[in-house]
């Protein structure tokens, strides 16, 4: 009998100025019984001293891409070359995975490098190992990881040669990967359906209460935190088709998105998912803003009415004005999605901290955001239901869970 071929991991790199590093990882990658596929991203191809050939051109790379290699070198347009090779890198990796021949995939690169192996990773489903070892791994990161899983991995000196520090770096690397693929099978499949839920501290009890409901119905649920990154990593699932329905009682996003809070998750919230993918939505936390520490507070919003939830996290109450405009947006969104669709309002309070007795209880900025609601929904085939209740209330939660399992009935 043939023995079963190793797992296969993509190592990305422009082979003009990583070569050594990218076959370092390579030949780690071997020692543990893994089979490197080196895939060149750069547009020059490989330098003279490079170790080996790459299993995939710097040629192919770029054709895949629909791009000719040795136009885009000598049209000397960086920022142009970077972004066709990535999507080279992109259409490579989704090719080798299409056809079972990719387990994992591990880059090394400075700013551009971790460009390019990020925007080709960020394609892999969830679950596929993805580590870059990156000179940018310590500051912003949102714009390469984005709403994936990759590990971006600190590479401490730069990415020019193979020394003690990076040697230990990039083996540590080629490690977890090799780890990663040979691991055992986790096992866990989802009972039935899966539901996102959209979830914040302030409104914890709810989501806790309704997913537990959905879990002895036999419904997989994945909880989202709405920090920015949690919203829009809900709306990629639903676009990707990956959700049988949204229980999306936390929108507190909007807000951010509205008063230039820490948290927004962008104009693409409330809007993914296709015509098979019901959503009940709630204007939970729709009463703060979010910013960092106190200091951090813009000074335009001195005077406002502000709560120090941690030391890392201060929020400000919204006023009348900006919950109407956010009940007018929660409408006009959900009113627009192509999926059958639910609007759950709790009268008493939209968190925690904004029912009676909350530092943010505001009868008439909670009237205007349900009023804006309301209006906003007038004549469109959404369902709405009001509560005399606050989110929080186990009444409200079950209430919303029906209206999602009417919707998916």
């Amino acid at each position: 009998m043939t023995a079963p071929e190793p797992p296969a991991v993509a190592v990305l790199g422009t082979f003009d100025t990583k070569a050594a590093e990218c076959c370092f990882v390579a030949d780690r990658l071997a020692a543990a019984g893994v089979r490197p596929v080196l895939v060149d991203c750069g547009v020059f191809g490989p330098a003279g001293d490079a170790p080996r050939a790459p299993d995939v051109a710097h040629t192919e790379v770029a054709r895949a891409a629909g791009h000719d290699a040795a136009e885009l070198a000598a049209a000397g347009d960086r920022g142009a070359a970077v972004a066709a090779m990535a999507d080279g890198a992109r259409a490579v990796l989704l090719r080798l995975h299409g056809e079972g021949r990719l387990a994992g995939a591990v880059a090394a690169g400075g700013t551009g490098g971790t460009s390019i192996a990020a925007h080709a990773m960020r394609a892999l489903p969830l679950g596929l190992p993805k580590v870059v070892v990156s000179t940018a791994a310590s500051g912003d990161t949102a714009p390469y990881i984005g709403e994936s899983d990759l590990v971006l991995m600190p590479s401490v000196v730069d990415v020019s040669g193979i020394n003690s520090v990076s040697a230990r770096i990039l083996s540590n690397a080629a490690d977890a990967v090799s780890g990663m693929v040979r691991g055992a099978p986790v096992g866990h499949r989802p009972p039935g359906p899966t539901v996102a839920a959209s979830m914040f501290g302030v409104t914890t009890p709810a989501v806790t209460h309704a997913r537990h409901l959905l879990e002895e119905q036999g419904r997989e649920v994945l909880v989202f935190h709405m920090t920015g990154a949690g919203g829009r990593t809900l709306e990629a699932l639903a676009d990707r088709g990956e959700l049988s329905g949204i229980l999306d009682l936390t929108t507190t996003e909007l807000a951010d998105e509205l008063a230039g809070g820490v948290m927004s998750a962008g104009p693409s919230r409330l809007t993914g998912g296709g015509p098979d993918t019901p959503r009940v939505v709630s204007a939970g936390a729709l009463d703060m803003v979010n910013f960092g520490a106190r200091d951090t507070v813009p000074e335009r919003y001195a005077g406002r009415l502000l709560h120090v939830h941690n030391p890392a996290v201060t929020l400000m109450r919204t006023t009348p004005g900006e919950c109407a405009e956010l009940g007018a947006r929660l409408a006009a969104r959900v009113a627009a999605l192509p999926a059958p669709a639910a609007v759950l309002l709790p009268l008493r309070g939209v968190s925690a901290i904004s029912a009676e007795g909350g530092p943010f209880h505001d009868p008439a900025a909670d009237a205007a955001l349900f009023g804006a609601v309301r209006d906003g929904l007038a004549g469109t085939a959404v369902r709405l239901v009001e509560l005399d209740t606050d989110i929080n209330d186990p009444v409200f939660a079950e209430t919303a869970v029906e209206l999602l399992n009417g919707l998916l009935r």
